[in-house]
C-alpha cells in the first residue's frame, strides 16, 4: 500500500476540487479521429462518459492521446469540450514539447480551464542534464496552478529524470506526483528513496502489481480505456495485494496492446469493440502497423470475462 503522506498530498491538492489520492486509476485517454482525421467529439463524449462510470480519472493529451500529434487549436479546443462536458473525475492536462515558451503559453491557456492537474513531461530531444531538468521542471511548477504529476519516459523523451531532479523539486508547493514509467522497479525504488512523501503512480500497466507492492499510489492507464471498469478493479486488488487469481491473466493481456507502438493496438481493440469510429491514427502512426490482431481479441475476451 502507499506510504505518501496525506499532509503532504493535502497541501497540493487543495489547489483541486478533488481529493487527487482518492483516484488511485487516471486513463490516459485516446484521442478519437473520423475518416477525414478530424477529432471525433461525438466519440469523445462516449470515451469520457465511459471512464466517468468507472470512477477514473482522466489524462488529456498525453502520448497515448497524441497530444503532440495535434494542432495548439485542437489541443485547445480538446480542454475546453471535454471542460464543458463537466465530467465528475477529474481532468489532467499534459504538457510536453521542447519549447519552454511554448509550454508556459499553454500552462497559462489551461490553469484558466476547469481542469484539475498537470501532467509535466522531460522535454523532448534536448537530453539536458539535472540542471536543466531541474529548471524546466520548477519553471513549469512556477507557472501552474494546478498540482502536478511529473512524467519519467525515458523511451519516450531521450533522458531520465534522476533521483536528483526529484530531491531538487521535492519541496515545491506544486509537485503533488510521479509518473515512473522507465519499465524499471529499482528506478521506482530510488525515486521512494529521494522524496519519501511523493505520489509515485506506475506509468506501465504490466508493472502495476510490482510497484504496488513497492509503494505505488496508482496507476496511468492505457488499457482502461478498452477496459475502464476491469483496469480499475485489478488497481483496487494490486494496492489491496489480493490480485494472485489474475496477476498472470493481466500480465498476458497487456501486453498484446504494446505488441507495436502505443496507441496503435489499443485504438484497433477499441475499434474491434465497436468504442470508436475508426482506428485511425495521426502520422506517422498507422494502425496498419498492427497486421495480426488474434492476441488482442484473445485479450478483450479474456478481461471482458472478469466476474
Amino acid at each position: 500500500m502507499s506510504h505518501v503522506s496525506e499532509q503532504h498530498l493535502s497541501s497540493v491538492e487543495m489547489k483541486s476540487k478533488y481529493n487527487l489520492s482518492d483516484y488511485p486509476l487516471w486513463t490516459a485517454l485516446v484521442t478519437p479521429f473520423d475518416d477525414n482525421n478530424h477529432v471525433d467529439y461525438a466519440t469523445l463524449t462516449q470515451l469520457v462518459h465511459a471512464q466517468q462510470a468507472a470512477g477514473n480519472g482522466i489524462l488529456l493529451l498525453g502520448s497515448t492521446g497524441e497530444g503532440l500529434a495535434l494542432s495548439q487549436q485542437e489541443q485547445r479546443d480538446i480542454v475546453r469540450f471535454v471542460c464543458d462536458l463537466s465530467p465528475s473525475v477529474p481532468l489532467m492536462v499534459a504538457i510536453g514539447g521542447y519549447d519552454l515558451a511554448l509550454q508556459l503559453e499553454w500552462v497559462e491557456f489551461c490553469n484558466a480551464q476547469p481542469v484539475d492537474a498537470f501532467l509535466v513531461g522531460s522535454p523532448l530531444y534536448a537530453k539536458p542534464g539535472n540542471v536543466g531538468l531541474t529548471h524546466w521542471f520548477k519553471t513549469l511548477l512556477d507557472a501552474s496552478n494546478h498540482p502536478c504529476m511529473l512524467y519519467n519516459v525515458p523511451s519516450r523523451s531521450a533522458v531520465s529524470i534522476s533521483p536528483n531532479v526529484i530531491e531538487n523539486l521535492s519541496s515545491h508547493p506544486n509537485l503533488w506526483a510521479l509518473k515512473e514509467a522507465s519499465g524499471d522497479i529499482a528506478t521506482f525504488e530510488s525515486f521512494r528513496k529521494a522524496s519519501p512523501e511523493l505520489a509515485i503512480y506506475s506509468g506501465d500497466d504490466g508493472l502495476m502489481p510490482y510497484f504496488a507492492q513497492a509503494g505505488a499510489t496508482g496507476l496511468v492507464s492505457v488499457a482502461a480505456n478498452a477496459w475502464p471498469q476491469q483496469t480499475a478493479e485489478f488497481v483496487k486488488r494490486s494496492l489491496a495485494g489480493t490480485f494472485p487469481n489474475l496477476f498472470t491473466t493481466w500480465t498476458d493481456a497487456v501486453n498484446s496492446l504494446f505488441s507495436v507502438a502505443n496507441p496503435v493496438p489499443i485504438k484497433v481493440l477499441m475499434h474491434l469493440q465497436g468504442q470508436l469510429e475508426t482506428p485511425r491514427l495521426r502520422p506517422p502512426l498507422t494502425h496498419l502497423e498492427l497486421s495480426d490482431t488474434t492476441f488482442i481479441k484473445t485479450a478483450n475476451s479474456t478481461i471482458l470475462s472478469w466476474s
